[in-house]
């Protein structure tokens, strides 16, 4: 039996991202005041901090990578972000350390969520909450899928669950060559990835299957990241009580639902 995680419900992004946002920031506020914020990000977690930026009275910059669908840049400029598309193909170690001297030559917050361990302390506090939630109806989580972008969710989830289950935890990311918006390979080194145990490749054409076929089968519409999470459960067919992650919804990727591919230039 599989259970999925519908992590769309979060007010801001409409994303998994809320939890890690709000994490960072508030941790970084303990430390003092904050006027401006620069972070890397492919859009969900940019999304969650301008809108916690805008209720705090935080200025915030995006720096997001040249293949971000051009809903979410539109959203950061409805919520009047600063917004940089660079010329980075994807967000790796080369674009989060050329963020990271952006912001200290600015004198702004970078808050890193790619290197920050509040990113991995905010979804053990996730993890925890999945544990209520399977064992008021008297299930364990036995086996764990979820994509792998900063690695933030899967390892705070996942130490969870298998400290307190022995959860089987299995990582999704694109296969070599793909892209799909939220997830990554695994050359980017992911800070966390020691608490994933398998890992499950998944093209963007699997990933939109999967999209379309959670949303034939149950009425919802998922994003491509859970797309790519439901079709590995598809190949593996586990037996076991499995959780499935669904960071966010599908409305971000219209684009990339029509093209049928990931867009290389918006």
């Amino acid at each position: 039996m599989s259970f999925a995680k519908l992590e769309f419900f979060n007010p801001f992004s409409r994303s998994i991202k809320d939890r890690t946002a709000y994490k960072l920031l508030f941790s970084a506020l303990k430390e003092g005041n904050i006027e401006n914020i620069f972070e890397a990000s492919s859009g969900n977690t940019a999304i969650a901090l301008a809108s916690l930026g805008n209720v705090l009275g935080i200025r915030f910059r995006a720096y997001l990578p040249k293949p971000t669908p051009r809903a979410t840049r539109v959203l950061l400029d409805v919520l009047g972000a600063d917004v940089v598309l660079t010329d980075f193909g994807t967000i790796s170690q080369e674009m989060v350390e050329f963020v990271k001297n952006e912001a200290k030559k600015s004198g702004a917050l970078n808050l890193n969520q790619y290197e920050n361990e509040n990113n991995f302390l905010a979804h053990r506090e996730t993890g925890k909450e999945i544990a209520e939630q399977l064992e008021s109806i008297g299930k364990i989580p036995e086996i764990l899928i979820a994509g792998i972008g900063t690695s933030g969710h899967i390892g705070g989830i996942g130490s969870y669950l298998k400290e307190r289950y022995g959860t089987r935890v299995i990582g999704v990311v694109p296969a070599k060559g793909e892209r799909i918006p939220g997830i990554k390979q695994l050359e980017t080194k992911p800070r966390w990835i020691e608490h994933v145990e398998e890992i499950v490749e998944v093209t963007l054409e699997e990933a939109i299957d999967g999209v379309r076929e959670v949303a034939r089968k149950n009425g919802i519409l998922v994003g491509l990241s859970s797309g790519a999470v439901y079709w590995a459960m598809m190949e593996l067919k586990p037996e076991e009580t499995t959780v499935l992650i669904f960071p966010d919804d599908g409305f971000k990727y219209v684009e990339v639902f029509e093209r049928g591919a990931y867009p290389q230039s918006l």
